[in-house]
């Protein structure tokens, strides 16, 4: 494994971590029952008390946790052991955490009527690590 790859696993393992503390604090938030702090938007208590919040009673923020420590997980493991399959794995669920966000930024946008600041920033460690694991796994196919 070279320099490049070995900083690019833990940069992206580093992404998916921030996705965690951020899921982190949704989830706590749902379950509490209180509105996440917003800031001057003000659209986060809407979007969490939403019907979209929750499916089968489950908060979405989990959902989002386990495909954060999930990620983290094998970023760590191809960081240490440098196996290229391994690599799939962030791929495939960086194209399908792409297309949850899509619609989850629909529901915000045409549906729900307000933006989620918390929301926003998970999408983008989702989207920020999508194309992190694009790239390294093109450039490990071509190496």
């Amino acid at each position: 494994m070279t320099p490049m790859e070995r900083r690019a696993g833990i940069r992206l393992a580093l992404v998916a971590a921030i996705g965690v503390v951020v899921a982190i604090y949704l989830t706590a938030t749902k379950l509490a029952g209180v509105a996440p702090i917003c800031g001057p938007s003000g659209g986060c208590e809407t979007v969490e008390t939403s019907q979209y919040s929750a499916i089968a009673g489950i908060p979405v923020a989990i959902f989002g946790l386990g495909y954060s420590l999930v990620l983290i997980a094998v970023w760590l493991a191809w960081w240490r052991g440098g196996n290229h399959q391994l690599l799939y794995v962030p791929y495939v669920l960086g194209l399908i955490g792409v297309l949850v966000e899509a619609y989850l930024v629909y529901l915000e946008l045409f549906v729900i009527h307000a933006v989620c600041l918390w929301c926003t920033a998970y999408g983008v460690t989702v989207v920020v690590g999508a194309v992190g694991a694009w790239v390294v796994a093109w450039k490990a196919q071509r190496a």
